[in-house]
């Protein structure tokens, strides 16, 4: 138990020593410039008792028969004026310095996340939800960003004011500083315990938070599926619990988030009394030792040194809301840089492998792989396909089709085998550079929010325009985009007006484009109508010409002039051949063929 309670403290220690290397490390100076401002702000406002104590003297002693020094009263005044003017000003100063690194480490923390989404392996995202990474990059971030910005500012100036206090308090009187010192011990411990008890509720709200906003993101991208199923009510009550358990969190942590506030103002009260009472303790004594007359300067000290009773209740204040405030910080950190500790996919930058000329032979050797250790799902994969050749590849749900694609591309590595592309196993390229081999279109179309143009030449930004027009002719995609208002720049959002299959289109003129030396068609045309798939497979053939591709598809009636298909079940290749040697054989391809005509035979699901 106490080694789990040490090295939970020394994970927070460490989180937040990330933060603070993150926000304030790169600028050392501004944060030195910023630390002497505040020392010089808050040595200002605490010296401004010291001087009214002077005018409280010279008050005194004009109401003992004496004559008022207006002129000493107008000086001290100013004097006093312009220390909290002075003060008020330099702690400004320190505040915005502050503010200045804190926005500059946001800026940089989300850019650390951004990168880290960018190569991150695929397999971390298969086990992931999408709720929990966006709510790193947002909530977490803004509640570090925010409390960085109000906690540093305060906690600076706090410890500073109540150093000086104290030492002031030794100055004007020993014992109400003893007093003080006495008290001051016990408040601290007791708003350290109540903050620190909310940690545990803020790392459950931030876990729930991650779980609602996925919950809510679904509920959007998905409202269709939820009206066919008539699913509204039970995704209503599968949200309204998640939420009633984020509400509790949150409740439970604002509590202890809120209880050092009222805490400290009861403390803040009992430590003045107890200066008060010490105080006048202190005066009656030296009252009883100077004949029972105490001179004006002494009750000014005295009175002064009870002000500063008072003058400490406000960083108590701040010092227990920020520490209240760094629990839920430290928390928020603990999931960033979780995140961001993440192993990369492996750097290949030492990789320089290129070939000369791609001719686009590509050979699976011994294939095998499986997403999960222990399952091996692709179990022998071995196939060869060459230059130009239309390669298809089928079979039911689960075979391992995509999968094939995946493993093509290098979005994960093999389990063991080699896939070869003109003799050079791909493992010994740069990822980055075997994936710009192959022009890909996938079932799922993704576009931006950005002109048609600017999507179609994401693939390649460097495309001329005419390029660009040729595509999209060859696509058939120019008459409906002329149509569009803007044309060509017409924005592209979820409300653009153009349908499933005029996207699915746009992402075909696209890989057209990019004129990638080999292609994945992924039921590139499953999101579109006969006629516009009639119109698709005659660009497609264009397209293809001379190039190495890759055509998985459920309908076979789009695959019949490959010059190979490949028939896939359980991760093994189990028929190979031309549709019409495939036929001839009377086996598993041509029962899936003829289901799909007569709906007799096994289906793909």
């Amino acid at each position: 138990m106490a080694r789990n309670r040490y090295e939970k403290s020394e994970r927070k220690e460490s989180a937040f020593a990330k933060l603070l290397g993150v926000y304030f490390g790169p600028f050392k100076g501004r944060v030195i410039t910023g630390v002497i401002c505040s020392i010089i702000g808050c040595l200002l406002i605490v010296a401004g008792p010291m001087v009214l104590k002077e005018i409280s003297v010279i008050i005194l002693n004009s109401t003992n028969g004496g004559v008022l020094d207006q002129t000493s009263l107008l000086v001290y005044a100013l004097i006093a004026l312009g220390c909290y003017v002075l003060g008020g000003v330099f702690q400004y100063i320190q505040t915005y310095i502050i503010a200045g690194c804190v926005s500059v480490g946001n800026y940089k923390l989300r850019l650390r996340m951004i990168n880290k989404i960018n190569h991150l392996p695929l397999n971390y995202f298969d086990t992931r939800n999408i709720g929990d990474v966006l709510s790193y990059a947002t909530n977490d971030i803004d509640i570090i960003g925010i409390t960085l910005n109000e906690s540093i500012a305060n906690a600076i100036s706090s410890v500073v004011t109540i150093i000086a206090v104290v030492v002031v308090l030794f100055v004007l009187e020993w014992r109400i500083a003893l007093a003080a010192l006495l008290v001051l011990p016990l408040i601290m411990f007791v708003l350290i315990k109540v903050g620190s008890a909310s940690q545990k509720y803020f790392l459950k709200r931030g876990e729930l938070t991650s779980k609602v906003s996925s919950n809510a993101e679904e509920s959007f991208t998905g409202n269709n599926i939820l009206r066919v199923f008539n699913a509204q009510e039970r995704n209503n009550r599968k949200f309204g619990a998640d939420n009633y358990e984020l509400e509790k969190a949150m409740s439970k942590a604002d509590f202890y988030a809120s209880l050092p506030i009222p805490l400290t103002t009861i403390s803040g009260n009992l430590l003045f009394c107890v200066m008060a009472l010490v105080g006048g303790v202190v005066a009656s004594s030296l009252a009883e030792s100077a004949g029972g007359k105490v001179p004006p300067e002494t009750i000014a000290m005295i009175v002064a040194a009870v002000s500063y009773g008072e003058q400490l209740l406000t960083p108590l204040t701040q010092t227990a809301t920020m520490f209240a405030s760094l629990q839920q910080t430290v928390a928020s950190a603990e999931r960033v840089f979780t995140f961001l500790g993440q192993e990369d996919e492996p750097d290949e930058s030492h990789k320089t492998i290129k070939l000369d000329k791609v001719e686009g032979n590509i050979e699976f050797d011994h294939v095998k792989f499986g997403y999960v250790p222990g399952r091996i799902i692709v179990k022998d994969f071995s196939q060869v396909g060459k230059h130009g050749q239309k390669i298809a590849i089928v079979g039911p749900t689960g075979a391992g089709k995509t999968t094939m694609v995946n493993l093509l591309m290098r979005f994960y590595e093999l389990n063991s085998g080699k896939i070869t592309i003109d003799g050079v196993d791909t493992k010994s390229m740069n990822r980055s550079y075997a994936r710009s081999l192959f022009g890909m279109v996938l079932q799922d179309t993704w576009l931006f929010e950005g002109t048609i143009m600017e999507n179609l030449k994401y693939s390649r930004p460097e495309a001329t325009d005419e390029e660009v027009y040729e595509a999209c002719r060859a696509t058939h995609c120019e008459n409906f985009i002329l149509q569009q208002s803007g044309g060509y720049d017409h924005i592209m959002s979820e409300d653009c007006g153009l349908s499933a299959g005029q996207k699915q289109l746009l992402t075909i003129a696209r890989a057209m484009i990019q004129n990638a030396p080999m292609l994945i068609l992924d039921e590139a045309t499953s999101n579109v109508d006969t006629r516009t798939e009639l119109q698709i497979q005659d660009a497609m053939d264009k397209l293809m010409k001379g190039r190495t591709s890759f055509v998985i598809a459920h309908r076979l009636s789009t695959i019949k002039n490959s010059d190979l298909i490949i028939v896939m079940k359980d991760g093994d290749v189990i028929e190979t051949g031309n549709h019409d040697e495939l036929m001839k054989q009377d086996g598993f391809y041509a029962a899936l063929y003829n289901s799909q005509f007569t709906g007799k035979g096994p289906q793909f699901s």
